[in-house]
């Protein structure tokens, strides 16, 4: 069997279409010994509107946007395509794959050709997966720089083979081949057919997505508990804390046995609690908390910022 690494980028992207501007690729053996490197250029028939993630700053494709009028269109490489990516006698890799899996989708969608039909894995599954760190998505970079691995970002035949290094790089660690290595972390292929698209999935992602739906079903219920008994509270006309309007990070605010008794002396001293961080005056956190509610509470410069201890110090409790 041979690896067929594979990278896409697009002219733009939007929910229904995906004009695919570059296919690269790296076909190798097993031992990685790389048999071709290459990187398709296509006529996206489109114009160029390259964002971020964020829809904001624009990204900069290595490429001269005016020369993609040369080059055939999709329906002319697709034949090519198709034949990398089902051969029987490869297995197909990407980075975030399935998002370049949809680009394919969307395209022969554009252009009324057959679906694409194969099963592939994904490298950023395989290394999430490897270091049981699920929170967050690793792009293709920044692994890349911890490997060691130098390239340029976003040609699709460098994102490609950096695709493949970065599973060489694994294979090596844990000394095994490629389809070892997907077995070893009970990782499943992702599959496209003409029915839909199916995503690679990990055991351990599977544990870590059911625990995540459970804590965050518990902090439903904690919120709901904490809401509840907020608008049961009512406040006396004077006190300490009249005219202030406090709100509390949301560690305190989900730990009931602590969130609960603070309320109690907000009110019995004339204050009152919101749950929008805009509407308060004071923010109440302790103090190694960095969540982005507390870094957002420190940059409103009329803001008051206390821990527990020192609410119930000024309340005299």
């Amino acid at each position: 069997m041979n690896l067929l690494f594979f990278d896409i980028e697009c002219a733009s992207v939007t929910k229904q279409t995906a004009k695919i501007c570059a296919f690269g690729y790296v076909l190798c053996d097993e031992a990685f010994n790389v048999f071709k490197k290459d990187d398709i250029l296509i006529n996206p028939k489109g114009g160029f509107h390259l964002t971020d993630g964020r829809g904001e700053k624009g990204l900069v494709l290595p490429y001269k946007y005016s020369d993609f009028k040369k080059y055939p269109a999709f329906p002319a490489i697709y034949p090519q395509i198709k034949a990398l990516l089902e051969d029987e006698n490869n297995y197909v890799c990407g980075h975030a794959t399935i998002n370049d899996v949809k680009y394919l989708s969307l395209e022969t969608k554009r252009f009324n050709l057959p679906a694409f039909k194969f099963s592939y894995y994904d490298s950023q599954l395989t290394y999430m997966t490897s270091t049981n760190q699920f929170s967050r998505q690793f792009g293709l970079e920044s692994i890349a720089e911890n490997l060691g691995v130098e390239f340029t970002p976003h040609r699709a035949a460098d994102d490609a083979f950096a695709t493949m290094k970065i599973v060489e790089a694994m294979c090596k660690k844990y000394e095994c081949s490629f389809i070892e290595l997907q077995n070893k972390f009970k990782i499943s292929a992702g599959k496209i057919t003409d029915t839909g698209i199916i995503r690679p999935q990990s055991g351990a992602q599977k544990d870590f997505n059911a625990n995540h739906i459970k804590e965050k079903q518990e902090r439903s219920r904690t919120r709901v508990r904490f809401y509840e008994y907020l608008v049961r509270k009512k406040r006396v006309k004077k006190g300490v804390f009249t005219g202030k309007i406090f709100n509390f990070s949301r560690r305190i605010e989900e730990d009931l046995q602590k969130s609960f008794p603070l309320l109690d002396i907000i009110y019995a001293n004339g204050g009152t609690y919101v749950q929008k961080l805009a509407k308060s005056n004071v923010y109440v956190c302790e103090d190694d908390d960095d969540t982005e509610r507390t870094r957002v509470a420190k940059k409103n410069e009329l803001m008051v910022i206390i821990t527990p201890q020192k609410l119930k110090e000024l309340a005299n409790v």
